[in-house]
């Protein structure tokens, strides 16, 4: 029963952490943007574009919503968005949505300085936090603070909680630190670091082991 559930666990959070972050921003440089004001300035040195009121921009792959699109940089290198945001991964079936979002396109790194909620539709997952952050080049992504993480599954529901999240995409590794607990139905698993090897399925927990298994009755 617990080498099930932990690898259930392996697959839910490699779903909400790593796939909806790649995605938001795919790398093609072609994408349409819409606004009820539009502010454009293209001074060299000083090139901007502000989208105020309904601001939306999209790509093939991805519809991105708020208050406030702000592009600056040259050729449009950062994003950042305010207000009420809404990022639709149309291929994965994925909506994030937060109130302040950042984007270097150069370095392909995206983050989010506030609570933000990630649904995953296809699989059933919800992902919770209040800082996100994506490090294309590093092959990392972290969440911080409040970290929860609840998929309806056909055996019940499985949720995860701990203060910080590190995917580490090089080596295929999850790391929950920060008071982390798995719950599975009535099984409960605790400890002070869990380390997730994504491709053996192997479950390390460090440091004040416990938890609580409920064998069901006859």
């Amino acid at each position: 029963m617990e080498n099930m559930s932990m690898r259930k666990i392996s697959f839910v959070i490699v779903l909400a952490l790593f796939v909806p972050l790649l995605a938001a921003f795919p790398e093609t440089k072609t994408f349409t943007f819409s606004s009820d004001k539009t502010t454009i300035v293209m001074a060299e040195g000083k090139e901007k574009t502000v989208l105020t009121g309904n601001a939306r921009l999209t790509s093939e792959s991805s519809d991105i919503t708020a208050d406030k699109i702000e592009l600056f940089g040259k050729d449009l290198r950062y994003a950042r968005c305010s207000g009420t945001i809404t990022v639709l991964d149309k291929e994965q079936g994925i909506r994030i949505k937060t109130e302040n979002l950042f984007y270097d396109r150069d370095k392909k790194r995206l983050v989010i300085k506030a609570y933000a909620e990630m649904v995953d539709q296809k699989n059933e997952v919800v992902v919770k936090g209040s800082y996100f952050e994506n490090l294309a080049d590093k092959e990392i992504t972290i969440i911080e603070i409040g970290v929860r993480i609840l998929q309806a599954t056909d055996d019940g529901t499985l949720t995860a909680r701990s203060e910080f999240a590190l995917f580490d995409r090089k080596n295929n590794t999850l790391e929950l630190t920060g008071v982390p607990v798995v719950y599975k139905n009535d099984n409960v698993f605790k400890a002070s670091r869990i380390v997730v090897d994504l491709d053996t399925d192997e479950i390390q927990l460090f440091g004040k082991v416990s938890g609580s298994v409920t064998s069901e009755e006859e």
